[in-house]
């Protein structure tokens, strides 16, 4: 029997994706429309606060394209502290005039392939808690997606041995290396939550770095012969002031 691989699970993950009620937005009156964004200003200096104390993490994006207009990243330590978390943004003013597009449910993952020499757990070294409890990073650019391995034939990655799917992780991963300072991941594992079994969120300063990163990580193994993909979504960093232009708030 093929051994399954141990992985260590940090913060749970929202991908919450909305596109604007364009029609009902305009129709609606300056002062709701104000006390609509005021609101979610509050909400998102609620997130900034916790994101302070250390206990989760959140992102805003706009994305192009028709598949939506919003991107939200929302990080907790349980899947209770983000169902309240979307319950209050559903609940909000801002809410009434948005669409849900697409959403994803996930928890930060990092896999144990490898023993460490020394015999330490590597769970309980600072740098992987970092990892699995990580800070949306302050970068421009965003895309996302979600995706699975493959189970066709010969093709199967749940029939190749832990060594070998190791290996070929660990050749794909060199790939994203050569990214170092040009692009950041966080990997979210979603077997059993979501229909995907891993979500992938990439962060860059150059929005053409998430191209060539991905692009040359087709043609590595673990992608070319085992990697299948869902839809993709990419745009830019998004602040509350961002979001009051993209609204025509702005004074």
């Amino acid at each position: 029997m093929v051994e399954a691989v141990q992985t260590m699970d940090g913060w749970f993950t929202l991908h919450d994706l909305r596109t604007v009620d364009w029609v009902k937005w305009k129709n609606a009156t300056e002062e709701e429309r104000q006390s609509a964004l005021s609101e979610f200003t509050d909400l998102v200096s609620s997130w900034e606060k916790v994101e302070a104390d250390e206990q989760g993490s959140h992102g805003m994006f706009h994305i192009v394209g028709q598949k939506a207009d919003l991107m939200l990243m929302l990080l907790r330590p349980t899947m209770e502290e983000l169902a309240k978390v979307e319950a209050r943004l559903n609940k909000s003013k801002l809410a009434e005039y948005l669409i849900p597009a697409f959403s994803y449910v996930s928890v930060v993952e990092l896999a144990k392939y490898r023993e460490r020499k020394d015999g330490v757990d590597p769970e309980t070294l600072p740098q992987t808690q970092k990892r699995l409890k990580p800070v949306i990073p302050d970068w421009k650019h965003v895309s996302f997606y979600p995706m699975s391995r493959k189970r066709d034939g010969a093709d199967n990655w749940y029939t190749l041995e832990k060594e070998d799917r190791g290996r070929l992780l660990y050749e794909h991963s060199k790939t994203g290396r050569r990214y170092s300072g040009k692009a950041k991941q966080i990997i979210t594992g979603s077997i059993g939550y979501d229909d995907w079994e891993w979500g992938v969120t990439l962060f860059a300063h150059d929005a053409i770095n998430l191209k060539k990163v991905i692009y040359e990580m087709r043609f590595d193994t673990a992608t070319s012969s085992y990697g299948e993909f869902g839809p993709f979504f990419a745009g830019n960093q998004m602040t509350v002031d961002k979001l009051a232009e993209l609204l025509d708030l702005t004074e």
